[in-house]
Formats: C-alpha cells, sequence, structure tokens
C-alpha cells in the first residue's frame, strides 16, 4: 500500500524559542519511503537527531518569531496482517531488557491503578486474546471526543470518563496491558482511515517476541499505518514540543492512499 502525506503547520512563537518537531514517518523493515520532503522557513537552528527506540528521527529547531513547516512524504507500507489471538504473552522473567521499562507505569498511564480492573473482566484470558478484548471493551465503551482531554488527562482519567481522542484511547490501552503483564507503548502514526486526517496514536504490544500495532478507537488498521515514532505515552511522542510559547495560526494534516 502507498500511503501519501501532506502536513503544513503555522504558528507564532515567542522567540527565539526551541522546538522539537516529531512529524516525519519513519524507515523501517514494514514501511519504505519513496518520497520526502521537508522545508522548515528560515529557522536559526536545525537539527536531526534519533527519536525514541531509533524509530525515526526528532528535529531540533531554533526559530525567531515564526514557525512555518511544510513536510511531504510518499510511504510504502508492507505490513503483514497477524492475528493477535493466537499470540502468547511473553513470560516477565523472559522479556528482553530493552522491553521491560514497558511493563512500568509513566506519566500518563499509572499501571498500579487497573491491575484489578484486569484480573476482575479479562481474568479469564491471555496473551493475544487478552489484547484483542481489551481492545474490544475500549472501542465499544469510549466516545471519541475532541477537546474532552487536555495535557494533563492520565488514562485512570479517560477510563472513568469513558471518552477523549487518540492518545487517551491509546494510553487507556497501554495501561490495560501493561496491567496484565503485556509490555505496551504509544506509537504516532499517521494512517488514510482517521476521520478528519489528523495525527494519530495508537498502542503498541509485545507479543510472541515482537511489537504489534493495535488501536483502539476501531479507525486504523495494522497494514495501512504508516509509523513516526514510539514511546511510554504520549509525552515521548508528541508531534511539537516548545520549549517556550507558540499561537496557532494554521494547521493542516492529509494522509491518502494510492
Amino acid at each position: 500500500m502507498i500511503v501519501n502525506i501532506k502536513i503544513d503547520l503555522d504558528y507564532d512563537v515567542d522567540g527565539p524559542a526551541s522546538l522539537l518537531l516529531h512529524v516525519e514517518a519513519a524507515a523501517d523493515a514494514h514501511q519504505k519511503l519513496l518520497e520526502t520532503s521537508m522545508d522548515v522557513a528560515e529557522p536559526t537552528w536545525f537539527e536531526r537527531v534519533p527519536a525514541e527506540e531509533g524509530i525515526g528521527e526528532r528535529i531540533w529547531l531554533e526559530v525567531e518569531n515564526r514557525l512555518v513547516c511544510n513536510y511531504s512524504a510518499k510511504v510504502e507500507i508492507d505490513r503483514p496482517s497477524i492475528d493477535l489471538s493466537k499470540l502468547d504473552q511473553v513470560p516477565v522473567h523472559r522479556l528482553p531488557g530493552e522491553v521491560v521499562k514497558y511493563l512500568m507505569g509513566s506519566r500518563y498511564v499509572p499501571t498500579e491503578k487497573f491491575q484489578g480492573v484486569v484480573a476482575g473482566d479479562f481474568g479469564d484470558l491471555t496473551g493475544g486474546a487478552r489484547v484483542l478484548a481489551m481492545r474490544d471493551w475500549i472501542e465499544e465503551h469510549f466516545t471519541y471526543v475532541p477537546g474532552a482531554s487536555d495535557e494533563s488527562t492520565t488514562a485512570v482519567d479517560t477510563f472513568l470518563e469513558r471518552k477523549g481522542i487518540c492518545r487517551d484511547y491509546a494510553h487507556a490501552m497501554i495501561a490495560l496491558a501493561r496491567a496484565s503483564q503485556i509490555p505496551a507503548r504509544i506509537a504516532s502514526v499517521y494512517a488514510p482511515e482517521v476521520d478528519p486526517p489528523d495525527f494519530h496514536a495508537v498502542a503498541e504490544v509485545w507479543l510472541g517476541g515482537a511489537w504489534h500495532l493495535v488501536d483502539p478507537t476501531g479507525m486504523a488498521t495494522p497494514e495501512s499505518i504508516a509509523r513516526v515514532g514510539v514511546g511510554r505515552d504520549a509525552a515521548d511522542v508528541s508531534f511539537m514540543t516548545v520549549f517556550g510559547a507558540a499561537r496557532l495560526n494554521t494547521q493542516t494534516v492529509s494522509v491518502t492512499r494510492e
């Protein structure tokens, strides 16, 4: 599958200001960058640095008074369809060292708060079957409501309110998985099924010795997702982190398939 991505960002900033931009699709074993273009108007500093887990890159910027960024890419995605229900979870004592941190609580995912929930509601299931049941439960019981959350909203808040946006759904999925002793992390992605088009967030779970994408919103399928980056939670994968103050002028995201 070929996915075309185009984003345009226009922000006023109280400059000079430093920004960490994380919007470019990553190249990996299942997605190939066929074309890519990044244009940032007149930065006083521009430097690429590796993103979390070496997946993709971030860009350090310094701008004076305004950020104008135009990014486009054509990405070929060749990600096989996996039946998660047939995958076993790896016993925690056999997890690779680099995966262990994704069992632990993080800024937006207080894992310990969900241990009673998973034992009571999903205790008869294990591995991929439990992941699918938790994913389906979130999609069925949560309502997608733009503006229902903010930068302080945690997985507990979302679970209690039963509403949020993609990052909130992902945090809830991650919390339930980690409480089930299944490593889980967030992935920032682009997906052509998301309507209206926007930056999107899903979960990744460690099953059968590998990471697998899971979208609890039900909007995107792993076969069509273009990954940008991964992290413990949304704090690690924000499309733009501003060290200073910024005000939105315009922001557009387009994701289409050929």
